[in-house]
């Protein structure tokens, strides 16, 4: 069935797309190359030269081989991926970054600089040295790497740029999506596996005002360190910060006024003056300091360290004693839980809504048991319905620690698409089809108005897109 099968083709598209962008980010495991050679051990040895030109950019007979070790380093299997659907995917990566560049689409040094450097540590970390990662690579100096590696960083930006602009203005109405549906056979519909929805109370620990003192101090201490000791603020924001969305890239954050920060953040960081640090200030997070380093029209590029308070076990304990009394409450039917999260609740995020959880995959209250986080299942599995957890101490990534409750308060068992019930999967669907229909006009157009070239025997492949122009 025609939807189905777009739907498929544009995991498959996703799938190889999101490969490219990982290029660089994992470590390719010794076991992958022999994978690859066994792959080719029909082949005979070839000269590695230029097989195909797509505007300005070259595609090597090398970098198909290069692309098999990156989906075999991550798990992924290249059994059933031709060389001719490789190429392929690498001349709509090239054509997307040929066409970026050609509509001025934006994309900093700096911008691939930190990217580079994040993607370094990590790799650094995995094989133990720059040098290894230089050998592997092999490049004669780290020099001469880092200039192959922003390359290649840089126009994969490039590429997941033209990419987005071009599904970016793609939208669906809600008649498009119900046509949709009704073109789906009922015997192909799909099916849809269990599901929950999840609510939770959250409390946490009240920081002593001595706590809070301590990390200012700390922050007014960087601060001095940088402007009069010479001292780098991205070092500092590696060596200490506790963001970790940030903090292997010494800090870094390009933002605008509708980027989503919090409001506290924006308000500091468009007060000041580029090239000046903040005053240390509090946001939800914890504490920070900012650092503009460019000021670009709208845009900012800055840097910040967080430090987040220590919680003393004396808070910890009055924070455990004020959840199991909301428990308490809720349990000798007091006060509901959805009323107890709407009132009681230090999480921002869910009490309006009675502590229901959304899903950050599918914007919904609904949660696929199979796709679901590994920490939560655990935390949910054995749960009744509307059965409160015992009180969790909970830790997120910057070590920030809470007490929450969390109950299950809908099941939906495993069933075949319905509308109604089903209308934000459906939609999702709907939409996907009509991205990569989008996706595959611009192919048509674009490809009509750019040089290709194609030499050699890859000339006889069949593509998808119309490559060869015929």
């Amino acid at each position: 069935m025609k939807s189905i099968n777009n739907k498929i083709a544009l995991t498959f598209f996703l799938l190889l797309f999101s490969t490219g962008i990982a290029m660089a980010q994992e470590v390719i495991k010794e076991n992958a190359v022999d994978t690859i050679k066994k792959t080719n051990t029909s082949q005979k040895q070839k000269v590695d030269g230029i097989i195909a030109k797509v505007g300005d950019y070259i595609i090597l007979d090398s970098d198909i081989d290069k692309s098999y070790l990156e989906i075999s380093s991550q798990g992924g299997s290249i059994k059933d991926i031709t060389r001719c659907q490789m190429l392929g995917k690498l001349m709509e990566d090239k054509l997307y970054a040929h066409q970026a560049v050609q509509d001025s689409l934006k994309v900093t040094d700096s911008e691939v600089k930190s990217l580079m450097e994040e993607r370094l540590s990590y790799m650094v970390e995995q094989i133990g040295s720059m040098e290894k990662v230089v050998k592997y690579y092999k490049k004669s100096t780290e020099e001469e790497f880092r200039t192959y590696f922003f390359d290649i960083l840089k126009e994969q930006k490039l590429t997941s740029e033209m990419q987005k602009k071009i599904i970016d203005g793609v939208e669906i109405t809600p008649e498009e999506v119900r046509n949709f549906f009704k073109t789906i056979p009922k015997d192909e519909l799909p099916v849809f596996g269990a599901e929950m929805e999840v609510a939770q109370i959250v409390v946490t620990p009240k920081v002593s005002d001595a706590e809070k003192q301590k990390v200012i101090n700390k922050l007014k201490e960087f601060k001095k360190e940088i402007l009069e000791g010479g001292s780098s603020f991205a070092t500092k924001a590696v060596l200490y910060s506790q963001d970790p969305g940030s903090r292997a890239t010494g800090g870094y954050y390009k933002m605008n006024r509708k980027t989503q920060f919090v409001k506290e953040f924006k308000e500091v960081a468009f007060s000041l003056a580029e090239g000046e640090i903040s005053e240390p200030f509090e946001t939800d997070f914890g504490f920070h300091i900012i650092y503009v380093e460019k000021i670009k029209g709208q845009d900012l590029e800055l840097r910040h360290i967080l430090l987040i308070p220590s919680v003393t076990s004396e808070d910890l304990k009055t924070a455990k004693e004020k959840i199991t009394l909301i428990r308490k409450r809720i349990e000798d039917k007091e006060i509901t839980f959805a009323e107890a999260a709407k009132t009681m609740s230090d999480e921002k995020e869910t009490r309006t809504n009675g502590g229901a959880l959304i899903n950050p995959r599918t914007q919904d209250t609904r949660f696929e048991l199979t796709k679901m986080e590994p920490t939560l299942y655990g935390q949910i599995s054995n749960l009744k319905d509307n059965e409160i957890s015992l009180p969790i101490l909970d830790e997120d990534q910057s070590g920030k620690k809470k007490y929450k409750l969390i109950t299950v308060t809908n099941r939906i068992n495993e069933h075949t698409a319905d509308y109604a019930k089903d209308y934000t999967k459906i939609k999702e669907l709907a939409l996907k089809e009509k991205q990569i229909k989008a996706i595959g006009k611009w192919f048509d157009d674009k490809i009509k108005d750019t040089y290709i070239k194609i030499n050699g025997e890859y000339r006889d492949c069949t593509f998808t897109n119309n490559w060869l122009k015929k």
